[in-house]
């Protein structure tokens, strides 16, 4: 199950995080000498990228019907956040038999996919699409349409979050992938977007549209029975793409027929890595950048406050005795056992009052 995710990084950050090598070129062995201009032509492919190079995607900003990605420690379900696609879903069929599989898009999507014969609002379709079961995938008619129009994409995320079922205090986890040397995937400050590995999972896609014409792209994310991996938190995870090779076949519809790219999905990953977080992240609106950090380590952090506020607030703060009276006052006026004109509850009187009282 996938219900909650994280992702921090602006657009042209995830741009950089998600650069990819362009397929290989393969010098053709006969006759080399005659062929070098068709090799060099080989070697570029038709948008002028050399072939073996690491570049990124394109990005692609879908009006979604005013929906727009917002970057944040605690993603949601209806929440709006960017998905890898191929880019053979925006060519013509000329382009696309001359592109296939070799360039990918990044499109900001809705996270729960709304079918596409649904008439009204959009957000009040009912249904609970966020993830989508492997298992029944091809015979459910929410996704079944999609993914045999070959609407596979790639969902991406800093790490995921989940709860344990097993346990009764509900414990709660960030998984991500592993990271170079020094890289901690909750401390911005030791990596750089070019340098995090993302974890990426299989989605499917659909394209929503309103009786004014304006679409809405939104995504499920494909869920499996857990293996060793997650077993012990939850009996379901997500369908996590380790390798290049898997994010490649699974966005090349072209190419990769589905049975092929479900035949990829049914690897589970080997490598994911873990820490325990705060119930933070239980409330959707939190979006605090305490969520994805080590339970631990916010236990022991301690509020801090500069030097100025301290002053100030130290200033401001009576004694415990005046504390103590007032508070005794305000206890007596409550229960009304001083009079409006009582001394103790009353401003002080002028001198001249006082004199006239006292004559």
């Amino acid at each position: 199950m996938c219900g909650r995710t994280c992702l921090t990084l602006e657009p042209d950050e995830i741009l950089k995080a998600c650069r990819y090598k362009t397929s290989k070129f393969q010098k053709s062995p006969i006759n080399q000498d005659d062929n070098k201009s068709e090799d060099l032509n080989d070697r570029k492919e038709c948008c002028g990228h050399i072939k073996g190079q690491y570049i990124e995607p394109e990005w692609r900003s879908e009006f979604n019907c005013g929906r727009k990605y917002v970057p944040s420690f605690n993603i949601a379900p209806n929440d709006v956040t960017p998905v890898l696609i191929s880019r053979d879903h925006f060519c013509d069929e000329g382009d696309s038999k001359a592109e296939s599989g070799r360039r990918r898009l990044l499109i900001p999507m809705l996270w729960g996919l709304i079918p596409f014969w649904h008439k009204g609002d959009y957000s009040k379709h009912k249904l609970t699409t966020n993830n989508c079961r492997l298992e029944r995938m091809l015979e459910s008619k929410l996704y079944n349409n999609a993914f045999k129009k070959g609407h596979r994409c790639v969902v991406l995320c800093e790490g995921f979050y989940e709860w344990q079922t097993k346990s009764p205090e509900r414990a709660v986890y960030l998984f991500y992938m592993p990271q170079k040397e020094k890289a901690i995937i909750h401390d911005r400050n030791t990596w750089e977007p070019e340098d995090i590995n993302l974890l990426k999972m299989a989605g499917v896609f659909d394209v929503w549209q309103d009786e004014q014409g304006d679409k809405i792209y939104s995504y499920s994310v494909i869920t499996y029975e857990s293996n060793e991996t997650m077993s012990w938190l939850h009996h379901r995870m997500p369908a996590v793409l380790e390798t290049e090779q898997q994010i490649t076949d699974w966005l090349d519809f072209k190419n990769i027929s589905n049975e092929e790219a479900l035949a990829a999905l049914r690897q589970p990953v080997s490598a994911l890595e873990k820490h325990r977080v705060a119930n933070l992240v239980n409330n959707a609106r939190n979006k605090s950048n305490l969520c994805n950090k080590p339970i631990e380590l916010i236990q022991s952090e301690k509020p801090t406050m500069n030097k100025l506020m301290s002053t100030w607030l130290n200033w401001r703060t009576p004694s415990a005795s005046s504390k103590g009276c007032k508070d005794d006052k305000d206890d007596a006026k409550n229960h009304n056992l001083v009079s409006p004109t009582d001394d103790s509850a009353s401003e002080p009187e002028d001198r001249n009052a006082k004199r006239r009282r006292f004559v």
